[in-house]
């Protein structure tokens, strides 16, 4: 693969180039897009390293720092929306990850370029997407694979498609991906059941204690964390002594991730005590996660019912949806779900060892536990 995208960088001369590569989490795709921006720098292509979410941007040019100049680095990584006024061709390769996380606007108020996808296929002579639809977690995600086809055949260029399959993440278990899609009724699969010995999956009933056991594997390498569905308002933003997710029948109250650590929360030392959301760990992998599921997915009438109207009124991913649900009440609701499903699918395939999940609503904490072959493991 990594051979392949390098002849296309050679062919783009001649002709412009798209690779799209497909993968799920922990496929590779962003160990593969690092590795591949140092190729073509060894190459002396003038190339850059793309992403809407800055979390991943901030973690790799951290990790980079020491290697090379920091101004160097800073320029070898972009944010998506940074092409707007670019002339045609003005790079030679852009490596976009995430790819489905592009938006059509830029901007902080999203009011400029045309399309993302657009301006980057015309701002560079290749132009590879590393995409896993199931990753859209908002409803101004439009980077899915057809969208990246049709802006590369309207833009005359050769189109080449490749998929990742070796399973780095959950222990290279493809079956608890699996398992994960069917649990939660993203997809049918042939796996109803998860052995708890293949994956260290665990359910608990009670927030702190799934807390204190994440921080307590954090202790060996600082890679593991909690996160949360984003179901709680952020007023610690303002008073750093407030409290946002807060349990006072588990004596359980946390913050969101402060502004201090910013994009590199999820390697800041320390911040194992807050929790983060999917912005702040999208695109980056832990050992272990424990994921807080809010009251914007439960379970009913024998069905996981996600709700999109729970989630915190300062929540980004979901804004418009009151307009889309006037326009196009049935498109809007079976996007809404999707966002909130594929938001937990994210969330609960960061941990490369191990998932931890704490559930608001108990029949759902039920339903996970019903799918479990084997007990979660006693051993810490």
């Amino acid at each position: 693969m990594h051979e392949t995208i390098l002849q296309a960088d050679a062919r783009a001369n001649e002709r412009k180039q798209v690779v799209i590569v497909q993968g799920g989490p922990g496929t590779g795709k962003s160990v593969i897009a690092i590795n591949l921006l140092g190729a073509l720098i060894a190459r002396k292509r003038n190339v850059r390293y793309v992403s809407k979410n800055a979390a991943p941007r901030a973690v790799y040019e951290a990790k980079l720092t020491g290697s090379f100049t920091k101004s160097r680095i800073s320029n070898l990584f972009s944010g998506s929306g940074a092409f707007v006024n670019d002339a045609a061709d003005s790079y030679d390769t852009l490596v976009v990850d995430e790819a489905h996380r592009l938006n059509e606007k830029s901007g902080l108020y999203r009011n400029l370029g045309d399309n993302q996808v657009k301006e980057l296929i015309r701002s560079a002579r290749c132009t590879v997407f590393f995409v896993d639809d199931d990753q859209r977690v908002t409803l101004l995600d439009i980077g899915h694979t057809e969208e990246l086809r049709r802006h590369a055949r309207a833009m005359g260029a050769e189109v080449t498609e490749m998929e990742l399959s070796s399973q780095f993440r959950c222990n290279g278990s493809d079956g608890y991906l699996a398992w994960l899609d069917n649990t939660l009724e993203i997809r049918a699969t042939e796996n109803p059941m998860l052995d708890s010995a293949d994956y260290d999956f665990r359910v608990f009933d009670n927030p702190a204690e799934m807390h204190a056991l994440i921080a307590l594997k954090n202790e060996s390498n600082n890679r593991s964390r909690v996160v949360a569905g984003y179901c709680w308002k952020w007023p610690s933003k303002k008073d750093t002594q407030a409290w946002d997710i807060e349990m006072p029948e588990f004596d359980y109250k946390r913050r969101w991730n402060l502004d201090k650590d910013g994009s590199l929360w999820i390697v800041a030392p320390d911040s194992v005590e807050q929790v983060g959301c999917i912005h702040t760990c999208q695109g980056l992998e832990l050992d272990y996660v424990g994921v807080i599921i809010g009251p914007d997915l439960v379970y009913g009438d024998e069905h996981v019912v996600p709700d999109a109207t729970k989630r915190a009124s300062s929540d980004q991913s979901v804004r418009g949806l009151k307009r889309m649900l006037e326009n196009d009440p049935e498109g809007a609701r079976a996007l809404a779900d999707s966002i909130v499903k594929n938001t937990y699918r994210t969330l609960m395939t960061r941990g490369m060892k191990g998932c931890y999940v704490y559930c608001t609503d108990p029949a759902l904490a039920e339903h996970l536990r019903s799918r479990l072959s084997l007990a979660s493991p006693a051993a810490i």
